[in-house]
């Protein structure tokens, strides 16, 4: 925290380092929200994975919205080639995912496209209570997730697909 205030923030975060990524979140928002002038209940979030790390500067901040990175991906693995989830490979649990641009947009302009709307969650339980903020201690947010056509949400569903921010091992 330190070396943020002497030096500012980095150019992406390791998302699995915040107790409170929830925050984490909210101020990405509150930050689009008043560098545009526009009412932060009128913004969600536009995903973009980073497939090809040569086409993005992930050693400089984006214009607009974040970079993280350090989640892993449960039930299913993402294809670099295809840009869209894949079936695990034999024996893995969990793999790790690629950096991703969380963009604040205007909700009415999110097209998420044949994606798959992706729970993340802090740990494998899956399972939280409610704090005083509202926010559950467990559930982060849902992300979007390009599939292949060939696949319904529904196939992802039963395959218990979901993101984690750690690892219990």
């Amino acid at each position: 925290m330190q070396k943020w205030i002497d030096e500012g923030a980095p150019p992406n975060f390791w998302i699995s380092g915040f107790f409170f990524t929830q925050s984490f979140f909210t101020g990405a928002k509150q930050n689009y929200a008043r560098g545009h002038v526009i009412a932060i209940d009128l913004l969600d979030f536009d995903f973009t994975v980073i497939s090809d790390e040569n086409k993005y500067d992930l050693s400089a901040p984006p214009q607009d919205g974040v970079y993280v990175h350090g989640l892993f991906l449960e039930g299913c693995r993402w294809d670099d080639r295809k840009e869209a989830m894949e079936e695990s490979h034999p024996k893995v649990l969990f793999v790790p995912m690629k950096p991703i641009w969380i963009l604040p947009t205007k909700k009415a302009d999110i097209d998420p496209g044949h994606s798959y709307i992706c729970p993340v969650y802090k740990t494998a339980r899956r399972a939280g209570t409610l704090s005083t903020t509202g926010h559950s201690t467990n559930f982060v947010v849902y992300l979007t997730l390009a599939m292949q056509k060939k696949h319904s949400a529904k196939h992802w569903y039963k395959r218990g697909v979901a993101m984690l921010t750690g690892l219990s091992d």
